[in-house]
């Protein structure tokens, strides 16, 4: 049944989420074993511990609030992990399989920063100031996991993928003149500024929810 209250979503969305923490701690450890970089392989160990204890916290949000503990098929987070799947079967092992893996546990913890967002800020206008507080923990939580991904791949990951082709940083400066290199370069200053506007806008949002 359609939810046709503010609660009644609340409890849908909460649901939602706790499949989909679910679904996450059974995918890390396969995410973990294929990533190559030791940096990354540690970061997804350290997140699947962080996420196990999310999933409690959700459970301490449905009884703070009178609900069961009940999970709901989360479409969202079930294909953006087939996504996850593909890549692993496909790619060969390496530093362009670790930017995929990067990549797609991104997209999981952008859909987890909007959703957990979400969340604390119904619970905030439903008084339910417990449940906000337990929630807000675990959204800082997601931002943090996605800042360092991040850093990973811009420090490490990605720059390796692209060398792992055969080109070297000074063969792309030799094509920054060709048209080929122009795009490149536009693309990269695009993905740069889009990363920034991400940051800046989840930034906001944290904001706005926390009050």
């Amino acid at each position: 049944m359609a939810a046709e209250t503010l609660h009644e979503l609340f409890v849908e969305e909460l649901r939602d989420m706790y499949d989909a923490e679910k679904r996450i701690i059974k995918a890390l450890p396969k995410i973990a074993k294929h990533a190559q970089s030791d940096e990354l392989r540690s970061a997804l160990t350290e997140h699947l511990r962080q996420t196990e204890k999310q999933a409690t916290r959700l459970e301490q949000v449905f009884k703070s609030i009178g609900e069961t503990p009940k999970g709901k098929k989360c479409d969202g987070i079930i294909g953006i992990l087939e996504e996850g799947n593909t890549a692993m079967e496909e790619l060969e092992e390496g530093p362009v399989l670790d930017a995929a893996l990067i990549a797609g546990c991104q997209k999981v913890e952008h859909y987890e920063i909007a959703s957990y967002g979400t969340l604390a800020y119904f619970a905030e206008l439903m008084g339910h100031e417990r449940a906000k507080d337990l929630l807000g923990t675990t959204l800082e939580e997601e931002k943090a996991a996605d800042e360092k991904l991040n850093t990973i791949a811009t420090s490490e990951v990605n720059r390796e993928a692209l060398m792992s082709g055969g080109e070297d940083e000074d063969e792309m400066e030799e094509d920054e003149g060709t048209p080929r290199g122009r795009r490149r370069a536009s693309m990269a200053m695009a993905n740069e500024r889009s990363s920034t506007r991400g940051r800046s806008a989840r930034k906001r949002g944290g904001s706005r929810r926390s009050r």
